[in-house]
């Protein structure tokens, strides 16, 4: 077992068991904080999935991840009742035959017990263990877990609740993982880019991460493309902290370099944030003017602890005679280029900088849409202008549903005043 263990890489997939994680009510949870606890021991994910109480889906995802992977952790399906699988399934696919630990048995008709209640017989179910298996304590519910070693795999079978796996998996799991892991562990960065869509920043980046998937060690690179802004996250498996700090700082200089002024942060701070700092250093304030984003433009700057230092006001002025009234636009102005439009975004933006006495000022107007637009100003037309000493205007053609419209409209609104700063 020790040279397989030894020659095969440390990597992991995960199962969650059970058929309400297939329905919209229900959502798996499990799988992210057991991902951190493997990553925690420099165990890379894989893969993850989700699997209903079927007994010939589950051993078929069992067989492939045991086929491809030394670790496997399923959460799930300890319960029992007939469709509670897991133990059965594992069990079976490994050759394993299962026997009736007593001990369990005692434990679960003590909980039993201590309640006033007779344990039902269903619950021998959860006192089958296979042969050769270790029992791994759960004093938060009925069902323990198995923790298997077996050709080469390390299996552990866990309760579904949150309130047993947890404690299960950060406390014996870990444990006995952390002991095969040795010291390699996961060094991660996160690259923020806004400006570009995904397809462009792959083009930019491509040539310089396929080269350090050739380095020692390698340099894995994933772009996410997310609303109006790209992700790029950086993972590097090492035993040396320092030297992969260094390999790192050196890769992601390398991108800052290749996409300029496009990115955001390469610590991972989110686009409000890295608005906030350059405010904050500046000593500058905002005021913000917002019409079809409805106030969220604001509500992402204000979500970050300490934007009272530079968030003076905002208005949402939704309809024509708000922005007149509130930001002191023009009414010829609209009259003659209508609401969404260049010069009244701009007005918008002055408007809200002159009235607040603040040093930079934003105004976005848009058709967020499904209704509202026209063959010359279709819906997801927006405008948006950023106002210090100069104005800076800038229109967009956003795809997508009303929420869509909206939160990308933000996101460049926010984006615009950032390089407005950097100027």
């Amino acid at each position: 077992m020790a040279d397989r263990l030894d020659a095969r890489p440390l990597d992991a997939t995960i199962i969650a068991v059970g058929s309400e994680l297939l329905t919209p009510e229900r959502v798996d949870t499990n799988s992210l904080f057991i991902t951190q606890v493997l990553n925690d021991l420099g165990i890379a994910v894989a893969s993850k999935a989700i699997v209903g109480d079927n007994r010939a889906e589950l051993t078929s995802h069992v067989g492939h991840a045991l086929a491809r992977h030394r670790v496997l952790i399923l959460t799930g399906g300890l319960g029992p009742t007939d469709d509670d699988l897991t133990r059965e399934v594992v069990a079976a696919h490994l050759g394993l035959p299962l026997y009736e630990d007593a001990a369990i048995v005692e434990g679960i008709e003590r909980r039993f017990a201590s309640r006033g209640w007779k344990m039902p017989a269903v619950n021998r179910r959860q006192a089958m263990v296979p042969l050769g298996a270790s029992v791994l304590a759960n004093p938060h519910g009925t069902a323990p877990g198995l923790w298997i070693e077996h050709d080469g795999a390390l299996v552990a079978l866990l309760p579904g609740p949150p309130r047993e796996m947890k404690p299960m998996m950060a406390g014996e799991v870990r444990t006995r993982l952390a002991a095969v892991a040795g010291e390699t562990r996961l060094f991660r960065r996160l690259v923020r880019v806004s400006g570009k869509g995904e397809s462009a920043v792959e083009e930019i980046v491509q040539p310089i991460y396929s080269r350090w998937l050739a380095s020692h060690p390698p340099i894995e690179t994933t772009i996410l493309a997310g609303l109006g802004q790209v992700e790029l996250h950086l993972l590097l498996q090492s035993t040396d902290a320092a030297a992969a700090a260094a390999t790192l700082a050196m890769a992601v200089a390398e991108l800052t370099q290749a996409l300029g002024r496009d990115v955001v942060s390469t610590d991972g701070a989110l686009l409000e944030a890295a608005v906030g700092d350059l405010l904050r250093a500046r000593g500058w304030r905002v005021a913000l003017a917002e019409s079809c984003t409805g106030g969220l433009a604001t509500s992402r700057l204000t979500d970050v602890p300490g934007s009272s230092e530079y968030v003076e006001r905002s208005v949402v002025a939704y309809s024509n005679a708000a922005k007149v009234e509130l930001l002191g636009v023009p009414a010829a102005l609209i009259a003659a280029h209508g609401a969404v439009s260049e010069p009244v975004a701009a007005a918008m933006a002055e408007g809200i900088r002159d009235r607040a006495g603040v040093n930079v000022g934003v105004g976005i107007t848009g058709i967020a849409g499904p209704g509202g637009g026209s063959d010359a100003k279709p819906v997801g037309t927006v405008c948006i202008a950023v106002a210090g000493a100069t104005t800076q205007v800038r229109t967009l053609q956003l795809p997508g549903g009303r929420e869509m419209v909206k939160a990308m409209s933000a996101n460049w609104a926010l984006d615009l005043l950032r390089r407005h700063l950097l100027e």
